[in-house]
Protein backbone atom coordinates (compact mmCIF):
# COMPACT_ATOMS: atom_id res chain seq x y z
CA UNK A 1 0.00 0.00 0.00
CA UNK A 2 1.37 3.43 -0.74
CA UNK A 3 3.09 5.44 1.86
CA UNK A 4 2.04 8.52 0.40
CA UNK A 5 -0.76 9.53 2.74
CA UNK A 6 -2.91 13.10 2.42
CA UNK A 7 -2.90 13.60 6.41
CA UNK A 8 -5.46 16.27 8.03
CA UNK A 9 -4.98 16.70 11.68
CA UNK A 10 -4.52 13.59 13.31
CA UNK A 11 -6.25 11.58 10.24
CA UNK A 12 -4.73 10.13 7.24
CA UNK A 13 -5.98 9.05 4.30
CA UNK A 14 -4.95 7.32 0.94
CA UNK A 15 -7.25 9.31 -2.15
CA UNK A 16 -6.45 13.06 -2.48
CA UNK A 17 -10.12 13.53 -3.92
CA UNK A 18 -12.61 15.39 -1.80
CA UNK A 19 -16.04 15.23 -3.59
CA UNK A 20 -19.48 16.47 -2.89
CA UNK A 21 -22.99 15.21 -2.89
CA UNK A 22 -24.63 17.96 -4.44
CA UNK A 23 -26.52 18.33 -7.88
CA UNK A 24 -26.97 14.87 -8.72
CA UNK A 25 -30.07 13.48 -10.30
CA UNK A 26 -30.47 10.98 -7.40
CA UNK A 27 -29.36 9.19 -4.55
CA UNK A 28 -27.98 6.08 -6.52
CA UNK A 29 -26.34 8.28 -8.92
CA UNK A 30 -24.69 10.07 -5.62
CA UNK A 31 -23.33 6.68 -4.26
CA UNK A 32 -21.99 5.29 -7.84
CA UNK A 33 -20.24 8.61 -8.82
CA UNK A 34 -18.41 8.51 -4.96
CA UNK A 35 -17.29 5.23 -5.00
CA UNK A 36 -16.47 5.65 -8.84
CA UNK A 37 -14.07 8.57 -7.88
CA UNK A 38 -12.79 6.95 -5.07
CA UNK A 39 -12.73 9.51 -2.60
CA UNK A 40 -12.59 8.72 0.71
CA UNK A 41 -13.58 12.08 2.10
CA UNK A 42 -17.30 13.06 1.11
CA UNK A 43 -18.53 16.97 2.07
CA UNK A 44 -22.17 17.30 2.80
CA UNK A 45 -23.96 20.53 2.88
CA UNK A 46 -25.53 20.82 6.34
CA UNK A 47 -28.15 23.30 5.30
CA UNK A 48 -29.26 21.67 2.38
CA UNK A 49 -28.89 17.76 2.98
CA UNK A 50 -30.37 15.58 5.11
CA UNK A 51 -28.34 13.69 7.87
CA UNK A 52 -30.97 12.61 10.22
CA UNK A 53 -32.45 16.33 11.33
CA UNK A 54 -35.43 14.88 9.03
CA UNK A 55 -36.76 11.94 9.69
CA UNK A 56 -39.68 12.17 6.92
CA UNK A 57 -36.92 12.43 3.77
CA UNK A 58 -34.32 10.29 2.30
CA UNK A 59 -30.96 10.62 4.49
CA UNK A 60 -27.95 11.01 2.69
CA UNK A 61 -25.63 8.64 4.65
CA UNK A 62 -27.32 5.66 3.34
CA UNK A 63 -25.68 5.99 0.60
CA UNK A 64 -22.16 7.70 1.82
CA UNK A 65 -22.20 5.92 5.45
CA UNK A 66 -19.94 7.11 7.85
CA UNK A 67 -18.51 3.46 8.62
CA UNK A 68 -17.00 4.13 5.21
CA UNK A 69 -16.38 7.56 4.01
CA UNK A 70 -15.19 10.62 6.63
CA UNK A 71 -18.22 12.69 6.22
CA UNK A 72 -17.31 16.54 5.95
CA UNK A 73 -20.06 18.35 6.98
CA UNK A 74 -19.46 22.09 5.34
CA UNK A 75 -21.40 25.29 6.03
CA UNK A 76 -22.39 25.99 2.49
CA UNK A 77 -25.08 29.01 2.39
CA UNK A 78 -23.98 30.87 5.15
CA UNK A 79 -23.32 34.60 4.53
CA UNK A 80 -22.67 35.24 8.23
CA UNK A 81 -19.95 34.18 10.86
CA UNK A 82 -22.21 33.33 13.22
CA UNK A 83 -24.85 31.39 10.89
CA UNK A 84 -21.62 29.38 10.23
CA UNK A 85 -20.79 28.56 13.42
CA UNK A 86 -24.23 27.59 14.19
CA UNK A 87 -24.39 25.48 11.28
CA UNK A 88 -20.71 23.60 12.45
CA UNK A 89 -21.92 23.09 15.72
CA UNK A 90 -25.03 21.46 14.69
CA UNK A 91 -23.00 19.32 12.54
CA UNK A 92 -21.22 18.25 15.39
CA UNK A 93 -24.60 17.19 17.53
CA UNK A 94 -25.84 15.01 13.99
CA UNK A 95 -22.78 13.37 13.64
CA UNK A 96 -21.87 12.52 17.39
CA UNK A 97 -19.04 14.89 17.87
CA UNK A 98 -17.75 14.72 14.74
CA UNK A 99 -15.28 17.94 14.71
CA UNK A 100 -13.70 18.00 11.13
CA UNK A 101 -15.48 20.73 8.91
CA UNK A 102 -15.61 22.37 6.12
CA UNK A 103 -15.86 26.36 6.83
CA UNK A 104 -17.08 28.70 4.14
CA UNK A 105 -18.98 31.73 5.23
CA UNK A 106 -19.79 33.47 1.46
CA UNK A 107 -19.90 37.23 0.38
CA UNK A 108 -22.48 37.31 -2.63
CA UNK A 109 -24.76 35.30 -4.30
CA UNK A 110 -23.70 36.33 -8.08
CA UNK A 111 -19.60 35.06 -7.21
CA UNK A 112 -20.04 33.23 -4.10
CA UNK A 113 -16.83 34.36 -2.94
CA UNK A 114 -15.73 33.54 0.41
CA UNK A 115 -16.26 36.95 2.70
CA UNK A 116 -12.73 37.12 4.55
CA UNK A 117 -13.70 38.64 7.56
CA UNK A 118 -16.93 37.17 8.32
CA UNK A 119 -14.53 33.59 7.45
CA UNK A 120 -11.83 34.87 10.22
CA UNK A 121 -14.34 35.81 13.02
CA UNK A 122 -15.86 32.21 12.34
CA UNK A 123 -12.53 30.37 12.38
CA UNK A 124 -11.59 32.00 16.00
CA UNK A 125 -14.56 30.85 17.31
CA UNK A 126 -14.35 27.57 16.22
CA UNK A 127 -11.12 26.69 17.04
CA UNK A 128 -11.71 27.77 20.64
CA UNK A 129 -14.81 25.44 20.47
CA UNK A 130 -12.69 22.81 19.37
CA UNK A 131 -13.35 22.10 15.78
CA UNK A 132 -10.97 21.05 13.63
CA UNK A 133 -11.18 23.38 10.43
CA UNK A 134 -10.42 23.28 6.61
CA UNK A 135 -11.42 26.40 5.36
CA UNK A 136 -12.67 27.76 2.07
CA UNK A 137 -10.89 30.83 1.11
CA UNK A 138 -9.60 33.38 -1.84
CA UNK A 139 -5.95 32.38 -2.87
CA UNK A 140 -4.48 35.30 -1.38
CA UNK A 141 -1.34 34.00 -0.34
CA UNK A 142 -1.29 36.25 2.81
CA UNK A 143 -5.21 35.15 4.13
CA UNK A 144 -4.20 31.44 3.53
CA UNK A 145 -0.82 31.98 5.53
CA UNK A 146 -3.14 33.87 8.33
CA UNK A 147 -5.80 31.05 8.56
CA UNK A 148 -3.08 28.42 9.29
CA UNK A 149 -1.29 30.30 12.15
CA UNK A 150 -4.89 30.70 13.54
CA UNK A 151 -5.32 26.84 13.88
CA UNK A 152 -7.10 25.33 10.24
CA UNK A 153 -6.08 21.53 10.02
CA UNK A 154 -6.24 22.91 6.11
CA UNK A 155 -6.62 25.42 3.48
CA UNK A 156 -8.90 25.36 0.97
CA UNK A 157 -8.50 28.42 -1.86
CA UNK A 158 -10.60 28.67 -5.15
CA UNK A 159 -8.87 27.74 -8.43
CA UNK A 160 -11.97 30.17 -9.50
CA UNK A 161 -15.58 30.76 -9.09
CA UNK A 162 -17.57 27.47 -7.42
CA UNK A 163 -19.03 25.96 -10.02
CA UNK A 164 -17.49 27.60 -12.58
CA UNK A 165 -15.51 25.11 -14.19
CA UNK A 166 -12.98 27.81 -15.38
CA UNK A 167 -9.87 25.33 -13.84
CA UNK A 168 -6.93 27.00 -12.27
CA UNK A 169 -7.01 30.73 -13.16
CA UNK A 170 -4.07 32.00 -11.08
CA UNK A 171 -1.18 29.46 -10.57
CA UNK A 172 1.40 31.92 -9.70
CA UNK A 173 -0.65 32.37 -6.52
CA UNK A 174 -1.81 28.77 -5.71
CA UNK A 175 1.98 28.25 -5.97
CA UNK A 176 2.90 30.74 -3.59
CA UNK A 177 0.19 29.63 -0.81
CA UNK A 178 1.62 25.68 -1.43
CA UNK A 179 5.36 26.67 -1.18
CA UNK A 180 4.91 29.12 2.11
CA UNK A 181 2.31 26.39 4.32
CA UNK A 182 2.83 23.61 6.77
CA UNK A 183 -0.68 22.27 6.54
CA UNK A 184 -2.20 20.47 3.82
CA UNK A 185 -3.70 23.14 0.52
CA UNK A 186 -6.50 21.62 -1.00
CA UNK A 187 -7.66 23.42 -4.09
CA UNK A 188 -11.34 23.89 -3.55
CA UNK A 189 -13.90 25.65 -6.86
CA UNK A 190 -13.50 26.24 -9.91
CA UNK A 191 -11.99 22.58 -11.23
CA UNK A 192 -14.02 21.49 -14.54
CA UNK A 193 -12.28 18.39 -16.07
CA UNK A 194 -9.34 15.81 -15.68
CA UNK A 195 -6.61 18.15 -16.51
CA UNK A 196 -7.31 20.79 -14.29
CA UNK A 197 -7.07 18.19 -11.06
CA UNK A 198 -3.55 17.19 -12.49
CA UNK A 199 -2.32 20.63 -13.07
CA UNK A 200 -3.78 21.61 -9.55
CA UNK A 201 -1.79 18.24 -7.68
CA UNK A 202 1.53 19.14 -10.44
CA UNK A 203 1.84 22.74 -8.11
CA UNK A 204 1.80 20.80 -5.10
CA UNK A 205 -1.40 21.18 -3.82
CA UNK A 206 -1.92 18.27 -1.27
CA UNK A 207 -5.65 17.57 -2.94
CA UNK A 208 -9.19 18.49 -4.56
CA UNK A 209 -12.25 19.56 -3.86
CA UNK A 210 -14.84 18.97 -6.72
CA UNK A 211 -18.20 18.90 -6.74
CA UNK A 212 -20.31 19.94 -9.85
CA UNK A 213 -17.50 19.26 -12.09
CA UNK A 214 -18.45 15.65 -11.51
CA UNK A 215 -22.05 15.79 -10.97
CA UNK A 216 -22.64 18.34 -14.25
CA UNK A 217 -21.01 15.80 -16.44
CA UNK A 218 -22.70 14.12 -19.24
CA UNK A 219 -21.66 10.84 -17.82
CA UNK A 220 -20.88 11.92 -14.05
CA UNK A 221 -19.86 8.36 -13.19
CA UNK A 222 -17.22 7.96 -15.77
CA UNK A 223 -16.03 11.60 -15.23
CA UNK A 224 -15.62 10.63 -11.45
CA UNK A 225 -13.55 7.95 -12.63
CA UNK A 226 -11.55 10.32 -14.83
CA UNK A 227 -10.82 12.87 -11.86
CA UNK A 228 -9.49 9.84 -10.06
CA UNK A 229 -7.06 9.26 -12.32
CA UNK A 230 -5.79 13.06 -13.08
CA UNK A 231 -5.10 13.54 -9.44
CA UNK A 232 -3.09 10.41 -9.34
CA UNK A 233 -1.05 11.51 -12.12
CA UNK A 234 -0.93 15.08 -10.86
CA UNK A 235 0.48 14.05 -8.18
CA UNK A 236 2.88 11.10 -9.52
CA UNK A 237 3.97 13.88 -11.72
CA UNK A 238 4.94 16.39 -9.03
CA UNK A 239 6.84 13.91 -7.05
CA UNK A 240 8.59 12.96 -9.85
CA UNK A 241 10.12 16.48 -11.12
CA UNK A 242 9.34 17.41 -14.49
CA UNK A 243 11.97 17.85 -17.04
CA UNK A 244 13.07 21.92 -17.45
CA UNK A 245 11.42 23.98 -19.62
CA UNK A 246 13.94 24.72 -22.54
CA UNK A 247 13.20 27.55 -25.12
CA UNK A 248 14.73 25.53 -28.16
CA UNK A 249 15.00 21.53 -28.96
CA UNK A 250 16.75 18.99 -27.42
CA UNK A 251 16.85 15.78 -29.34
CA UNK A 252 15.48 12.98 -27.51
CA UNK A 253 18.97 10.39 -28.60
CA UNK A 254 21.61 12.48 -28.43
CA UNK A 255 24.60 12.09 -30.72
CA UNK A 256 27.01 12.97 -28.49
CA UNK A 257 30.25 10.43 -28.30
CA UNK A 258 29.01 8.02 -31.29
CA UNK A 259 31.17 7.20 -34.08
CA UNK A 260 28.63 7.82 -36.86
Amino acid sequence: MSTDTLKIGERQFHSRLLVGTGKYKDMEETRLATEASGAEIVTVAIRRSNIGQNADEPNLLEVIPPEKYTILPNTAGCYTAEDAVRTCRLARELLDGHNLVKLEVLGDEKTLFPDITATLEATELLVKDGFEIMVYTNDDPIIAKRLEDMGCVAVMPLAAPIGSGLGIRNPYNILEIVDNASVPIIVDAGVGTASDAAVAMELGCDGVLMNTAIAAAKDPILMASAMKKGIQAGREAFLAGRMPRKRYASASSPIDGSFL
